[in-house]
């Protein structure tokens, strides 16, 4: 699995910490982990609704297939992250929150807050967030398993809802929002790797690009 780690100017003095925790549990889980947001807060600045754009362009390319980010309380981030199609993401501050949405909920992002009860011990909480949801084997199983089956039926429901709820075009979506906002969400360094590197939508490529240039 490809997994992307993105966080925002608020939390960005702390990216050093996390990404060191998200490349030691990868040591274990085999996945690929990308770090594509700022990583001090001297990088080029990003706020969650970046994050948001980030995300869904990410995702929806199929260039990565996990998405870790937050901010200061992590409910920004979540927010910014669920606007966008394709994109289901859980609200994260302790190991049980994404041991039960990867069992419950089976999305693809997480948000956690970097900032809001961040302390002693909070690299410790992060790694073992980490562990939770990537090194606790196949997905979407249910918890208690006895209620598997209703929980799998609502998951796939939700996702026919937002379907449904969100009529346009996956790139007219991103292509009525701001581009300003977009430019700038797609003009890290690092993002732009991960993205082209293992993008599979020429479509969506197509368009970055075009921002771009």
């Amino acid at each position: 699995m490809k997994i992307a780690l993105m966080m925002e100017n608020s939390q960005a003095a702390k990216n050093a910490g996390v990404w060191g925790e998200l490349q030691t549990v990868s040591k274990t889980s085999g996945d690929e982990v990308f770090n594509v947001g700022m990583s001090d807060e001297n990088d080029h600045h990003l706020t969650y609704i970046h994050l948001g754009i980030m995300a869904s362009l990410l995702l929806n390319s199929k260039a990565v297939d996990f998405v870790v980010s937050g901010c200061g309380t992590g409910q920004g981030a979540m927010m910014s992250l669920n606007i966008h199609p394709g994109v289901v993401c859980g609200y994260c501050i302790e190991p049980s929150d994404a041991f039960l949405f990867n069992q419950i909920n089976n999305g693809n992002a997480l948000a956690l807050a970097f900032a809001k009860g961040y302390g002693w011990g909070a690299e410790l909480n992060v790694r073992y967030i980490f562990e939770k949801a990537f090194t606790t084997g196949e997905r979407g199983m249910g918890y208690p398993l006895e209620r598997a089956a209703p929980q799998q039926q609502n998951a796939s429901l939700l996702d026919d809802v937002k379907a449904a709820v969100v009529k346009e075009n996956y790139l007219d979506t991103l292509k009525s929002i701001d581009q300003e906002l977009v430019k700038t969400a797609v003009s890290g360094e690092r993002f732009q790797a991960c993205f082209f590197e293992n993008c599979q939508d020429d479509e969506i490529a197509s368009y970055v690009k075009s921002l771009l240039n």
